[in-house]
């Protein structure tokens, strides 16, 4: 399935890589005040100190590009590790380093710093580490008045004991090959395809692969917490980071601050009702596209009418099987690379409509790069290879849910997928191979997010999310629990409100800054 991440870190990651085809000071603060609260491990790594410093570049595994800028009010970026246990089970035993990244509070206080705000952009696998200074000069700008704002790599992902499978030649071939098979020699090339990419993760990634799930992510959070000197989690997920930050709130009701949901995973659903969940909010999405964009005049492919659009884009991805187009990389666009590069752009309204707009007519016209530049933003591909998204997004969701099919079972649920979305149905459920023959078994078929005497937490469900769709939102927060899921709609298109939507957004700074609960229910348009 595409990964659930931040729509705009999709969409930035794929212009990023579009543009880029197209042309140690310590910390002199003070250290944390111990909170009284301490996890279940050592006592060498419950009072451990971090070394905060300055960040260099981030790495290949965790996307690439220049080391962080300072904020426009000078503050520098930090970043540092923090050691945790490999497994919780056993504690005393083996350690890794989870790398982290902070820009403390502004100087301009004002009312008071209010601790740390720790934010997970989704995936699971983005690098919280590249992800966090693309967006704290704009859209966190009021939070970080009062908030040091700090991400991670998650467990498994970038720099912190990060998954390996495939190298970049081996990851292009199996991103490239063909994902919606005409025959039974086709299917049995998929499976051929994800048992490879399995072995190839069990071969190269080692005991982590064992202690990647959303409950060991969910500790390390705790012991972060602790680590940073907060009584309270003060918590901001995203897309998967909703999915994660819920299971914090299971695991450790007692310490939840002021969190906010955005982008909302629905956690009552298994591996196939979160398939048909996407495909279709896939299909909506893009006829919601087709609809806009026969307003457009720079929209020259989609004819008259929504429809006359859909078929036409229907027509050239399924040209694309006998025939890929050309690039100006030279990796020619395939049908699976097309459908990856759509899904991308349609994460997002306000710059990925505009961008497909363009890369669907380039297509019509036998050019492919700007749909490949999408679909290579999304699986975190740049000219120095891949980041690690891709095998962290297989590793942690295989290591979290217990579902397992076969090229049979993806057979007869092909109707349903094919009825969920005629663009996006069989190249979805052919996904669900994904975990076949994993070497870990799957924790369960769903994720518990049950939090009785948890502080509020707002959750936040987009009408026109395509990833994450809306019914989900509501789902969470009946799930975390009455008094503590507050249920929060926008009407409009895209994954991901906040700094999107100003009615929103303005909500969540009260919540955040201010300690404002909304009323449940509340919509903004």
């Amino acid at each position: 399935m595409p990964n659930h991440r931040s729509s705009r870190v999709v969409v930035l990651t794929s212009l990023a890589v579009l543009a880029a085809a197209t042309g140690t000071a310590c910390d002199p603060g003070a250290g944390p005040t111990r909170s009284a609260a301490t996890p279940s491990v050592p006592t060498a790594l419950s009072d451990q100190k971090l070394n905060w410093t300055a960040c260099s570049a981030p790495s290949k595994a965790q996307g690439g590009g220049d080391k962080p800028e300072n904020l426009s009010d000078g503050t520098t970026w930090q970043c540092s590790t923090m050691k945790a246990p490999l497994d919780y089970a056993n504690p005393d035993g083996k350690t890794i380093n989870l790398a982290l990244i902070r820009v403390k509070a502004s100087r301009d206080v004002g009312q008071g710093r209010l601790g740390s705000l720790v934010f997970n952009f989704g995936g699971p696998g983005d690098s919280g580490v590249s992800t966090l200074p693309s967006f704290a000069n704009d859209d966190y700008k009021a939070l970080h008045k009062r908030y040091d704002l700090v991400s991670f790599d998650p467990r498994g992902v970038g720099e912190s004991a990060g998954v390996k499978c495939l190298d970049t030649k081996a990851m292009d071939a199996w991103l490239a090959a063909d994902a919606t098979p005409d025959d039974t020699a086709e299917e049995e090339g998929i499976a051929r395809g994800a048992r490879a990419f399995v072995r190839a993760c069990d071969s190269n990634s080692g005991a982590v692969l064992d202690h990647v799930g959303t409950q060991d992510a969910a500790r390390d959070l705790d012991l972060m917490r602790h680590v940073l000197g907060d009584e309270k989690l003060n918590y901001f997920g995203i897309s998967y980071g909703t999915q994660l930050g819920g299971v914090y709130a299971h695991l450790f009701p007692e310490h939840v601050g002021r969190t906010v949901f955005d982008g909302v995973v629905d956690p009552t659903h298994n591996v196939l009702a979160s398939g048909l969940g996407q495909a279709k909010g896939f299909q909506g999405a893009l006829r919601n596209f087709t609809k806009d964009c026969v307003k457009q005049k720079a929209c020259s492919f989609a004819g008259k009418d929504p429809a006359t659009g859909e078929r036409e884009i229907t027509a050239l991805i399924e040209s694309l099987d006998a025939k890929p187009l050309p690039t100006d990389s030279g990796r020619p666009l395939t049908q699976s690379l097309a459908l990856n590069g759509i899904a991308a752009a349609l994460y997002d309204k306000e710059m990925g409509w505009m961008v497909l707009r363009d890369g669907l007519s380039m297509a019509a016209e036998g050019d492919g790069s700007v749909l490949l530049y999408l679909s290579e933003g999304l699986n975190g591909r740049s000219d120095d290879g891949y980041s690690n998204i891709n095998s962290a997004f297989a590793a942690v969701n295989c290591a979290d849910y217990s579902g397992r099919f076969t090229t049979d079972d993806v057979r007869q649920h092909l109707p349903e997928f094919r009825k969920a979305s005629a663009v996006f149905g069989d190249w979805m459920a052919w996904q669900l191979l994904q975990c076949t023959g994993w070497p870990v078994a799957g924790h369960a078929p769903t994720v518990d997010v049950t939090a009785h005497g948890a502080d509020p937490i707002l959750v936040i469900g987009n009408t026109g999310d395509p990833a994450t769709p809306y019914e989900g939102a509501k789902k969470m927060a009946n799930e975390l629990g009455k008094g503590v899921g507050v249920h929060l709609t926008v009407d409009d298109e895209g994954h991901g409100t906040y700094g999107v939507n100003d009615c929103l957004t303005e909500i969540v700074d009260e919540y955040l800054l201010d300690g404002t609960v909304p009323k449940n229910d509340t919509t903004c348009s």
